[in-house]
C-alpha cells in the first residue's frame, strides 16, 4: 500500500443470510463468491445475471465495491442495478443500513448507488439486498466472424438499428484469436447470447443470425446443445490466460467510449501499442463500447513492464479523447486515478473529494486510491 495500513480481508463473511424465491430476493454477505450466489440462486429457479469472471474467487464485496460488470452487462446492467440495500461500515465504525428488501428508496439521497463502485474508499460494505429474476428457460449463443474489426464494429451498430437486444454482446479481436490458436491476427469475432423463454430467445437468436450474416459475418455458429454451449463459454472464459501463455504476462487496461467509436478505439489502442514497441491484442463488451487493451509482456522485463505502464496510461487519455472514459469497468485505484483527475474538470473533483470528506474525514479507507488527496495531479 502507498501509504502503509492495514489489509481487511471480508472472505469469511461468507453466509446466504436468506435466499428468498418467492420474493426474488437474496441478503448476502461480502465475502460469498459469485459462483456461490449464482448457483444458489439457479437452485430456486432464479438468475443473478452479473458475473465479472472468476467466479469462484470474486466475492459480493468487490463486486460491489468496483461496480462490477462482465459480459451479461449489456443486457442486464452492472451489479448496482441488482443492489437494493447495503450494510456498510461508516467512519469512524458504524454499521448502518443503506435501503434494505424494498425494491425502491427515494426518500435519502442515494447513498447506495454511491457506495457501488466506490473502491473501499466511502465505507466497507458487509452485506449487501439482492434482486434476482426468474431464471431464462434458454441462453443460446451466436459466434460471428468477419474479416476485420471494422466489419465487426459494423455488425455491432447493425443489431442495435435492428432494435435487438441480446444478454450478451462481446467482442475478440483477431491478435487475441491468434493467442488462443485460431486464425492469422486480421479477424475478428462478435460473440452474442439471446435468452429469455424458450421461443423468445430462439427468436432473437434467428434475429441476431440474420442480421450478422447480412451485415457481412464469414461464418456465423449458433450452438444448441449443452455441452456445445458450455464448450463456446469456456472458450470466452479461457482467453485472458491463452493471451497469458503467449508472452508470460499481460498489462491490461480498459477504456469505454460510445459504441460508434468502437472501431476507433480498437485502432488507437494497436497504435498506443507500436508506439511504445508492444504486442497487443484486445477483446471487450462491444456493445457497452468497453475495450479491454491489453499488452503482452513478459513479466521478468523491467523495461517491457515499464514501456506496458506507459502505454496503459496512454490508453486512459484515447478514452477521453474519443469522447468517453477511462473506464467503464475496470475502475481507477492507484495506476489510473491522476490519469483520470487530470481530465475532470476541478468542479466535479472538489464534489468529489467533499464526499470523501464527508464519509472518511480522517482519509482512513483505502487511502490515495481513485481520488487525488489534495489538487490536481
Amino acid at each position: 500500500m502507498p501509504q502503509g495500513g492495514v489489509v481487511l480481508a471480508l472472505d469469511r463473511l461468507d453466509r446466504v443470510r436468506d435466499l428468498d424465491p418467492g420474493r426474488w430476493r437474496a441478503h448476502v454477505e461480502a465475502g460469498v463468491t459469485t459462483a456461490t450466489l449464482r448457483r444458489r440462486a439457479r437452485e430456486s429457479g432464479l438468475d443473478f445475471p452479473p458475473d465479472p469472471g472468476a467466479a469462484e474467487q470474486s466475492q459480493l464485496g468487490g463486486m460491489v465495491a468496483t461496480n462490477a460488470g462482465g459480459p451479461h452487462t449489456f443486457g442486464h446492467g452492472p451489479v448496482s442495478r441488482w443492489v437494493t440495500g447495503l450494510e456498510v461500515v461508516l467512519a469512524p465504525g458504524e454499521l448502518v443500513t443503506v435501503g434494505g428488501p424494498v425494491r425502491r428508496d427515494v426518500a435519502p439521497y442515494d447513498l447506495r448507488s454511491l457506495l457501488c463502485g466506490s473502491e473501499g474508499t466511502l465505507g466497507v460494505v458487509t452485506a449487501a439486498w439482492l434482486r434476482l429474476v426468474p431464471a431464462p428457460d434458454a441462453e443460446l449463443p451466436v459466434l460471428a466472424r468477419f474479416a476485420d474489426a471494422r466489419a465487426g464494429c459494423e455488425a455491432v451498430l447493425a443489431v442495435f438499428a435492428a432494435g435487438l437486444q441480446p444478454a450478451v454482446l462481446d467482442f475478440v479481436d483477431g491478435r487475441t484469436l491468434q493467442a488462443a490458436g485460431e486464425g492469422d491476427g486480421e479477424g475478428f469475432a462478435l460473440l452474442a447470447e439471446a435468452a429469455g423463454g424458450r421461443d423468445e430467445a430462439a427468436a432473437l437468436r434467428a434475429g441476431l443470425v440474420e442480421v450478422l450474416r447480412e451485415a457481412g459475418a464469414v461464418d456465423v455458429v449458433a450452438p444448441e446443445g449443452r455441452s456445445e454451449v458450455e464448450e463456446l463459454w469456456r472458450w470466452r472464459s479461457g482467453l485472458t490466460y491463452a493471451v497469458i501463455a503467449a508472452r508470460g504476462g499481460k498489462v491490461s487496461e480498459d477504456l469505454a467510449v460510445p459504441v460508434e467509436r468502437l472501431d476507433e478505439a480498437l485502432a488507437g489502442a494497436r497504435a498506443v501499442a507500436d508506439r511504445h514497441g508492444l504486442e497487443s491484442c484486445a477483446w471487450g463488451h462491444a456493445g457497452d463500447g468497453i475495450v479491454h487493451a491489453t499488452f503482452l509482456v513478459d513479466p521478468a522485463d523491467a523495461a517491457k513492464l515499464e514501456r506496458a505502464a506507459a502505454a496503459a496510461h496512454d490508453v486512459v487519455v484515447l478514452g477521453y479523447a474519443l469522447g468517453g472514459t477511462g473506464s467503464g469497468e475496470h475502475g481507477v485505484g492507484l495506476v489510473k486515478r491522476d490519469a483520470v483527475a487530470s481530465r475532470t474538470p476541478d468542479a466535479l473533483l472538489t464534489a468529489q473529494r467533499a464526499i470523501k470528506d464527508a464519509l472518511d474525514p480522517k482519509g482512513l479507507l483505502n487511502p490515495g486510491k481513485k481520488l487525488p488527496v489534495a489538487g490536481r495531479p
